[in-house]
């Protein structure tokens, strides 16, 4: 007998995943049918990450990296599946108990929905996938517990239990049961394979037709010489599926280029609102660009270098006409996400550009189509907006940004900063001439000079790949007679303005992180 009422919680187990998977996926197909409207799902997960404390972003980014959404979405089916997991074992004897926990679950997913910043789509049409997401689970989990009703009477006859009007004699209705969990399965496979060929469909079908023009000013060949022959070490260009992301968007915005536009209004004599097909239109140019996020730790992998085409903002800011006073740009992307940046750093002479297209073709979905910021210099939280639509000239005093709000800095330049990448720490290697090599980056003041150390040793300069540029990283090499034994090595980094990084380690909260990369290595 104890099998038997095993195998029937189980059952009431399963009914309560099958619900709340029935729920999910027909909220998120119809999601998917419409434009910028976020799955239920994805609303709960932005409303995680806007709510969380500060340090516990910190935790998941140094942590995961560009994986921490992933990680987030797991976490959130897990205790989806968990609460709906318990919701059907307690259906079994209080079903009303068990409505009660799936319609909690559904009004949080409402409630998320209607508050998501990410969404594009008007406040009624927002709701609708989370309102059929609560409607869905909570009709399939009764018709489950319904269908299990029978076993339930079944097993209090076995124990002596009946319960008034139970046909004591009647077994489990597994042919109606099974009917149910077929019906809902195909609920979930038609819901979740659906979702999947969608969305987000504007976004995809929109970034296949766009053709983004030659530059009029291009950034010409990589010099010979700027990639080292070293096996191990980062490449030079970061292919676009490797490019680090750190963002907060738990899914990319679905903004086609046929419906996006650039507002640029605030302290300026002359409001504009271009269009992609305008933006095209303008002088593009291209450079290379390496990029680093604020969240990098020491030796981290948040920093990646690529070819970019756009539009200089300098040259949008000079036709709109920036009114004296202003120090502060505002830019602001279609899922609410905002960034602080110096108008000085937009207007001071560097390539600071409304990019349109990465490493030769149109910016990925994930990394900011229709049109991003890109500033070399700063990190990425202060200036490197992507699914950009607004920027607002205006002053510091005037505002907060998302990060800000959080405890980071409201300005932020790039450190200097180093990594050795080869040999990578406790790797065991052969006695003799062993390459030490990684990168080195100083944006838009170059890198002079990379030094290495032994065991506290003295320090000993590396030799540098060509430089291409000041606002890229550069590579570095060190051939070091390795001796037997375990060994600790550090890499140190000067900028073209013959400043060194400081050996002092910091975290990086506020403004970015410092101190020396080491790695321990043994040689035998």
């Amino acid at each position: 007998m104890t099998s038997f009422r095993t195998s029937t919680r189980l059952a009431a187990a399963g009914a309560g995943l099958l619900a709340a998977a029935a729920g999910v996926a027909a909220a998120s197909l119809a999601a998917a049918l419409f434009t910028g409207v976020p799955a239920p799902i994805v609303s709960v997960g932005n409303a995680v990450i806007d709510l969380a404390p500060p340090a516990l972003k910190d935790f998941a980014v140094e942590q995961f990296g560009s994986t921490d959404k992933l990680v987030l979405l797991a976490a959130i089916f897990a205790v989806i599946a968990l609460a709906a997991a318990a919701a059907g074992v307690i259906g079994l004897r209080h079903p009303r108990v068990a409505i009660a926990i799936t319609a909690t679950l559904g009004v949080l997913a409402v409630v998320a929905a209607a508050t998501d910043r990410t969404s594009l789509g008007s406040a009624p049409v927002t709701v609708l996938p989370a309102l059929l997401a609560l409607v869905v689970s909570i009709g399939t989990l009764s018709w489950l517990l319904s269908a299990l009703a029978r076993r339930r009477h079944a097993e209090s006859a076995a124990w002596g239990e009946p319960h008034p009007g139970d046909d004591v004699g009647a077994d489990f209705d597994r042919r109606r049961f099974l009917e149910a969990v077929l019906a809902t399965g195909a609920v979930v496979a038609i819901g979740g394979i659906g979702a999947r060929l969608v969305g987000p469909a504007a976004a995809i079908a929109s970034r296949k037709q766009t053709m983004i023009p030659a530059a009029a000013d291009t950034a010409g060949a990589v010099p010979k010489g700027a990639s080292l022959p070293v096996r191990g070490i980062t490449s030079y260009l970061t292919d676009n599926e490797d490019f680090y992301r750190i963002d907060t968007a738990l899914t990319p915005p679905d903004v086609p280029a046929g419906t996006w536009s650039l507002r640029i209004h605030g302290a300026v004599d002359n409001e504009l609102e271009i269009s992609f097909a305008d933006l095209l239109k303008r002088r593009l140019v291209e450079r290379r660009v390496t990029l680093t996020c604020v969240s990098n730790e020491i030796g981290g992998e948040l920093a990646g270098n690529a070819t970019w085409t756009g539009v200089l903002v300098k040259d949008l800011l000079d036709e709109a006409g920036v009114r004296a006073g202003a120090d502060a740009v505002l830019s602001t992307s279609s899922d609410g996400f905002t960034a602080g940046t110096p108008i000085d750093a937009l207007t001071d002479g560097r390539d600071a550009m409304i990019a349109v297209a990465m490493n030769g073709e149109p910016l990925p979905i994930e990394h900011g189509f229709p049109a991003r910021m890109v500033v070399p210099g700063l990190y990425g939280y202060v200036s490197a907006t992507k699914w950009l639509t607004d920027l607002e000239v205006t002053s510091f005093s005037e505002f907060s940004a998302y990060w800000t709000d959080r405890g980071w800095a409201a300005q932020a330049p790039i450190k200097t900063a180093s990594r050795i990448d080869v040999p990578t720490s406790f790797a065991t290697v052969k006695t003799g001439t062993v390459a030490v090599a990684g990168v080195a980056w100083a944006q838009h003041r170059g890198i002079s000079k990379v030094e290495v150390r032994v065991d506290n040793g003295t320090w000993q300069q590396a030799r540098l790949a060509t430089a291409d540029g000041s606002d890229t990283w550069r590579q570095w090499v060190w051939q070091w007679a390795a001796e037997p034994g375990t060994h600790t090595l550090e890499v140190r980094a000067t900028d073209d303005d013959g400043e060194t990084q400081t050996s002092q380690r910091t975290a990086p909260r506020p403004d970015g992180a410092t101190g020396w990369h080491g790695v321990a290595v043994t040689v035998v």
